[in-house]
């Protein structure tokens, strides 16, 4: 039973058998041809039967599906398939890899040949789009001989399961891009600093470009030479990602939904914070609380919040500001810089929560941070030459209007603010962020 659940034909027999039954329609009319028709049925028999016992004399092909210990969310994750082949003779092996559903990919269809005591290694890559548990099926490899008329059917590693989590590949490619101060070429920006609401690093020796202004004229004295303090940004600030997980944040875009363009900058975001000496922590709430992290500053923190932010999903109802305004005031005492990912579509949805956000923005420096609808921004720029078109550009233009409306409101309350495109999200956090840390607001 086994055997015959392994046995598969392949296209070249049936391409043989549709031939041999154009050769006996053909030997109706033309006689001699009909002994010689079954000659080639007898050879097409005896061809088969040897390629069945080379292919089925022992188990020829080891395969292995190799995955990642987890994925990263809206990146492209490396799937490794090693293959070796143990007969003496080259393999054709078809590969039917089977990809967990979220994917909806029932065409994986890919062709390899092996060498004869050889091995290869195929290697594709997937692109999920939503955090949680990812169950690939079989791996399924077809092998045929250099003879091509049965396959043999091989099946390995049934039901593995991977975890997808938040974008650490996009937190680490900034972590690298920081380290080397390459920050400018992703768009991040040097900020003039104002003032000088730094903490004291040490004494050193004048060099060009430092500023006069730090000249330490004792030291100065004692020295014979130009000694200036030098300044390094105040550590162990506390920093808080505030993230609104009710359904204004289910709205998708190169398909993502926006909590996770959120959650995935939160990431980022929170371990630049940590290497600048910061203390990171976390929210989410919708119509009640969710998650609480509060700030610290060991690097080891940052799997805390990896692990929390995995977890985190969208509700189907309003987020209710009331509850988040509570949790601040209760939880965290000391001036802290709270960044909040949320998203307004409507200037009166906006002024519904003012009153909560200007209050928790008294004693904390609050950054609300919602996003631009691309599509809008398109359409509004699009040409309108019909009457529905025009009617659309200019609805379009009205919500466009209403979103730098908002910006502008927010900040004559004191409220710093981020208008986003989706893509940018992460750039214009961490801009936003050094800035703040320049100009002394915390």
């Amino acid at each position: 039973m086994q055997f015959l659940k392994s046995l598969y034909l392949s296209p070249r027999f049936f391409y043989a058998m549709a031939v041999l039954a154009i050769l006996f329609l053909i030997s109706y009319w033309w006689q001699p041809l009909y002994g010689i028709v079954w000659l080639l049925v007898l050879g097409l028999a005896v061809v088969t039967f040897i390629e069945i016992i080379m292919l089925f004399s022992k188990a020829g092909l080891k395969g292995e599906r190799i995955l990642p210990e987890k994925f990263s969310n809206s990146d492209e994750n490396e799937v490794l398939i090693q293959l070796q082949n143990t007969y003496s003779f080259n393999l054709e092996v078809v590969i039917i890899d089977e990809i967990p559903v979220q994917f909806q990919k029932r065409d994986f269809f890919r062709k390899t040949k092996i060498e004869g005591k050889n091995r290869v290694t195929y290697q594709y890559s997937l692109r999920p789009v939503d955090r949680g548990e990812y169950s690939f099926g079989r791996l399924n490899c077809y092998a045929t001989s250099v003879i091509g008329l049965v396959r043999k059917r091989y099946t390995f590693n049934n039901e593995q399961m991977v975890k997808v989590y938040p974008s650490f590949i996009q937190m680490k490619q900034y972590d690298f891009l920081a380290i080397d101060n390459r920050l400018s070429h992703i768009g991040l920006k040097k900020i003039r600093r104002i003032g000088h609401t730094m903490e004291f690093e040490q004494i050193k020796e004048y060099v060009v470009g430092d500023d006069v202004r730090t000249v330490n004229w004792k030291s100065t004295a004692k020295n014979g030479q130009l000694m200036v303090n030098q300044f390094q940004d105040e550590k162990m600030q506390p920093i808080y990602s505030v993230i609104d997980t009710s359904r204004v944040m289910k709205m998708p875009f190169n398909g993502l939904k926006l909590v996770d363009y959120a959650i995935n900058s939160s990431l980022a975001f929170s371990n630049i914070a940590l290497k600048k000496n910061d203390k990171v922590g976390l929210i989410d709430f919708s119509n009640k609380l969710g998650n609480y992290l509060p700030a610290k500053a060991k690097k080891t923190y940052l799997n805390n919040v990896l692990e929390t932010l995995y977890n985190v999903d969208t509700k189907f109802l309003d987020a209710d500001y009331g509850i988040l305004q509570s949790l601040v005031k209760r939880k965290i005492t000391h001036r802290s810089l709270l960044l909040l990912y949320t998203n307004f579509e409507h200037i009166s949805s906006l002024h519904r929560q003012l009153p909560y956000l200007q209050a928790i923005a008294k004693k904390h420096v609050l950054v609300v941070i919602f996003f631009e609808n691309t599509e809008l921004k398109s359409l509004s720029e699009s040409e309108a030459t019909t009457l529905p078109e025009i009617v659309d550009q200019t609805i379009a233009k009205q919500f466009e209007h209403d979103k730098r409306l908002m910006v502008r409101e927010l900040q004559q309350r004191g409220i710093q603010t981020v208008l986003t495109p989706p893509e940018d999200l992460t750039v214009n956090t961490i801009n936003k962020y050094l800035e703040i840390k320049a100009r002394g607001l915390l």
